[in-house]
């Protein structure tokens, strides 16, 4: 590579004139004290509704109406045998059950447009140079989101077959009370308690070094989010590789394997993932069907790294960048662990364990509603009182990045309802009926929408109105076409999120700070055409091939 010829007066020089850029910028989450407030505000307030009984389990109560119910019969069956014989005592019992909901209207195809709009939104606007700016602002974020979402009610109020104040109102709680809320919280609370941690240092940035940062953030990924793996290592890759002249491919790849496929062995990985949890999949359905996808496509990404840098990038870094990032090196430093780490066990624990649709195991206890939301809440909240405050300051932390997903998916999950109405009916018709073509089209549209409600739409296309119960039993044939599809409904929507940077939300956040950092990211059609086509996509035409046949 060229180094000889260096002396010592150029080695002090070397490493005295090197300056990171991106150093003049601080962050820091400012105070903390009033969102302490308003989480002992919410805590409180849901006590009070748990005693006031607002908040039991609607699986417990109507277990337990359920049981009422053949209590009743049983003491009364000489009763109920005579109402058989009466005919006028017999119809003064309801129909019971059966009467139900009935099916609701289907709603226009045009009703779709709204989240068509927003999507393109979220797609086109930080492309074009007279929004891009603006689009930055989440409150410019929330606008556009909830006036699209605000047509949708309208729709339901005025235009839709059925449309009343109470249409609306079902849409909203299926959407945000039952869909959004679990969604954002556990977001939250995994970006808030890992933004407590800090891992700093400078080591040389060899390509089997850097393969080791990928490593570890793609197991992580799984286990505290892709967006709290990002956020906790993409720094110090950066730091690691700050001498380096060629570090463009090396946060790509990150892009690939952190922020993407290493996040789906558990709900709480990858959004789309979670969005099916809520729908019923067991919790370690996904550690039991994907983990051999998710350790093929990540070996050959991690495989494929070493190579192209070790062959190709690193012989082209000039002499003094290697010769300063060999001698500028300090050990890596973990702060912060106290008391996160424990927070972000409680965090998965919850979500196993809390789910008000099931019953606590060897207990049978039904969790209250939003009990799993308020120990994340309660846990965001003891990380930002025991935490160190100068860890996230150092860690540049800010709450932007999550406000961005919130503004954006309290639109999102109200303008899909239409489309989710739709695709429940006529999913079936459309021909998607082949995991193989479940992956091809849930990942397509996973490159260039969002991948969390992509899913969930292919999610109700391949099981349409199925409860968890029917839902459990359809997976639990792990060779049936119900689990394959599944399968590839997942692999999809998580691997080739990673296609584009609007394919998951930590990809942009990832190249933001990278570029903070001094390094020139490729643009949107440049990270398509020079990466992820040649690079991401055989390796997952090859995970195709393997597992989906």
């Amino acid at each position: 590579m060229g180094q000889a010829g260096i002396t010592s007066t150029d080695i002090n020089g070397i490493l005295g004139g090197h300056q990171t850029v991106g150093d003049h910028h601080s962050g820091g989450s400012g105070s903390d004290k009033p969102l302490l407030i308003g989480i002992v505000v919410i805590l409180v307030a849901y006590a009070v509704a748990s005693v006031a009984g607002w908040t039991v389990s609607p699986k417990a109560a109507a277990d337990s109406h359920a049981a009422a119910e053949a209590h009743h019969d049983a003491a009364h069956a000489q009763d109920h045998a005579d109402e058989h014989a009466d005919p006028h005592a017999a119809a003064g019992h309801g129909g019971g059950h059966g009467g139900g909901h009935g099916s609701h209207p289907l709603p226009h195809t045009w009703a779709v447009a709204p989240f068509v709009l927003l999507l393109g939104a979220i797609a086109v606007l930080p492309l074009l140079k007279f929004t891009e700016h603006w689009w930055e602002s989440n409150t410019n974020r929330l606008i556009v989101a909830a006036g699209l979402a605000l047509v949708t009610l309208a729709y339901y109020m005025t235009i839709y077959e059925g449309a009343s104040l109470s249409a609306a109102w079902h849409r909203i709680d299926h959407a945000i009370l039952g869909e959004y809320i679990p969604f954002i919280v556990l977001l939250f609370s995994l970006y808030v308690i890992s933004g407590g941690i800090r891992i700093s240092g400078d080591l040389k940035a060899h390509p089997t070094t850097n393969a080791t940062f990928m490593l570890v953030g793609g197991l992580l990924a799984s286990f505290i989010g892709t967006t709290g793996a990002a956020m906790l290592l993409i720094r110090p890759l950066l730091e690691t590789n700050k001498e380096r002249r060629y570090r463009q491919h090396t946060v790509v790849f990150f892009i690939f394997v952190v922020c993407n496929c290493g996040g789906c062995l558990l709900p709480i990985g990858d959004p789309p993932l979670f969005l099916g949890y809520l729908q019923g999949v067991n919790f370690l359905w996904t550690m039991t069907a994907l983990w051999q996808p998710w350790l093929l496509t990540n070996a050959l990404l991690l495989i494929l790294y070493v190579l192209v840098d070790k062959f190709y990038y690193y012989p082209k870094e000039g002499a003094e960048d290697v010769l300063r990032d060999e001698v500028r090196t300090t050990p890596l430093q973990i702060r912060g662990l106290w008391p996160n780490a424990l927070l972000l066990l409680g965090v998965i624990f919850s979500v196993a364990l809390l789910d008000p649709t099931k019953p606590l195991p060897g207990i049978g206890w039904y969790p209250f509603v939003y009990l799993r939301e308020i120990v994340q809440l309660a846990l965001v909240g003891l990380s930002l009182w025991l935490g160190s405050k100068q860890v996230r300051e150092e860690n540049r932390f800010n709450y932007h990045a999550i406000v961005e997903v919130a503004a954006l998916f309290v639109g999102i999950f109200i303008c899909m309802q239409p489309a989710l109405e739709i695709l429940n009916e006529q999913g079936p018709s459309l021909g998607i009926d082949t995991p193989m073509k479940f992956y091809w089209i849930t990942g397509g549209l996973s490159s260039i929408l969002d991948n969390a409600p992509t899913y969930l739409v292919f999610f109700k296309t391949a099981f349409p109105n199925m409860d968890a119960d029917m839902l459990h039993a359809a997976l639990a044939d792990t060779t049936g076409k119900s689990h394959f599809e599944l399968v590839a409904i997942s692999l999809g929507a998580v691997f080739m999120g990673a296609m584009t940077y609007i394919g998951n939300g930590p990809n942009f956040m990832v190249r933001a700070i990278a570029e903070e950092s001094g390094v020139k990211m490729p643009s949107f059609f440049g990270y398509v055409i020079f990466f992820s086509i040649p690079i991401l996509l055989p390796i997952l035409a090859i995970v195709s091939l393997v597992f989906l046949l």
